[in-house]
């Protein structure tokens, strides 16, 4: 299951920057994940400086 981010997000993208497969991108208020591309490996999450990303 993708990983998702939560309201918590604080638009920094070290999530995007972390992911290898560019599942993450910006969106309004918040960066997003593309459930279709994410390969729940859990990069982002261990980079997220507010712990915004959880297993969805």
């Amino acid at each position: 299951m993708a990983r998702v981010i939560s309201d918590e997000c604080i638009m920094c993208g070290a999530c995007e920057a972390t992911c290898p497969v560019s599942a993450i991108s910006a969106g309004d208020g918040k960066y997003v994940v593309d459930a279709d591309t994410c390969i729940d490996c859990g990069a982002c999450e261990s980079g997220c400086p507010v712990s915004a990303i959880s297993e969805g």
